[in-house]
């Protein structure tokens, strides 16, 4: 547990906790938003190849639990802590430009 709280800056186990949940329920309900919006535009499993469905599903799955990870770490009273760790990984991911949304 401290090598947590260290490496991510936090001060209580509660907030470990906290981060993990939050980090859990992103992805189950970025996951489970991502296929209603696949099959509004018209895009399902039947519709095109197996490939092409998850390879959509995967670009439309990164934005939303983007947003997700910022508004349930913002619920959750952590919203500095997944602000920077949207940081990090969109530098990791080359995608600096998006970054420019968060210093306004």
């Amino acid at each position: 547990m401290q090598h947590f709280k260290t490496r991510w800056k936090i001060t209580s186990n509660w907030q470990i906790v906290v981060i993990i949940l939050v980090f859990a329920l992103t992805g189950s309900t970025a996951a489970f938003i991502s296929k209603p919006i696949l099959e509004f535009f018209g895009i399902t499993k039947n519709s095109v190849s197996v490939v092409v469905y998850y390879l959509f599903y995967v670009l439309i799955i990164f934005p939303v639990y983007q947003i997700l990870l910022l508004l349930f770490g913002f619920l959750a009273g952590q919203f500095e802590f997944f602000k920077t760790f949207e940081k990090k990984m969109l530098r990791s991911l080359k995608l600096d430009f998006i970054i420019k949304f968060f210093e306004k």
